[in-house]
């Protein structure tokens, strides 16, 4: 296998991730909706912490750093968040 097919096969697996991270994002929209029908804040911390620590064990079983995972994960949290801040303050609800 050649580093030009490798970097093909990544380039291609990046493009899936934006995809992903885009389909997340929609989804907290979705979750924004229901949080300001529902009076709750957009912060859930019981939450965040439970998806940090399924993504660590899923990371220790496929291997790959969890601490890294986390901090990924970390991130993608904050992303939600700020979507779901977004949506309940500007009144354009997805």
């Amino acid at each position: 296998m050649s580093l030009e097919t490798v970097r093909a096969d990544i380039t291609k697996t990046d493009t899936e991730i934006i995809r992903l991270i885009a389909h997340r994002q929609e989804l907290a929209g979705k979750i924004a909706r229901i949080k300001i029908h529902a009076g709750i804040p957009v912060h859930d911390e019981y939450r965040a912490a439970e998806v940090l620590n399924t993504v660590f064990d899923q990371a220790v079983e496929a291997r790959i750093d969890p601490v890294a995972v986390q901090k990924i994960f970390e991130q993608l949290i904050a992303m939600s968040e700020e979507r779901q801040r977004e949506c309940s303050g500007d009144g354009n609800l997805p």
